[in-house]
């Protein structure tokens, strides 16, 4: 018998830590936030076995893939974390372009034309920055 509960108890840590790394919210974290694109079958594949298992988690897998946007493959690299873009941000609070530029071109492989007269700049406010991560004080 003590043979046995052995053997249910490491099936099932087994089966639970594998449900819990089958979530692409833990495997993709740099997915999060995409809208929609091509479904991930390996994703959708590993959410589908955590149903087979365990009904409830592999449902809420499903849940949070789509809802974080992690079951989607990523399009294209077109966003960056706020962290990146601190390094453009200048003692005074500035954004310097020219740094922008190169953190662009370095990350996304893209050159952007940000000295371009047509160009729209938002300010944001000291809200909007704590909310990303970024430093408030200038």
């Amino acid at each position: 018998m003590r043979t046995f509960s052995r053997v249910t108890g490491g099936v099932l840590a087994l089966t639970l830590i594998a449900q819990l790394t089958a979530c692409g919210t833990i495997l993709y974290p740099e997915r999060r936030g995409q809208i929609d694109g091509k479904v991930d079958i390996a994703v959708v594949g590993m959410d589908a076995i955590g149903i087979l298992f365990f009904v409830i988690p592999g449902l809420i897998a499903f849940g949070i893939d789509f809802a974080t946007g992690a079951i989607y493959l990523p399009g294209g690299k077109y966003s960056l974390a706020p962290e990146v873009l601190q390094e453009a941000i200048g003692a005074d609070g500035q954004v310097d372009r020219a740094q922008l530029k190169a953190i662009l071109h370095r990350e996304l492989d893209r050159d952007l034309p940000l000295d371009d007269p047509r160009l729209i700049q938002h300010s944001g406010g000291i809200e909007q920055l704590a909310a990303l991560g970024l430093r408030t004080e200038a």
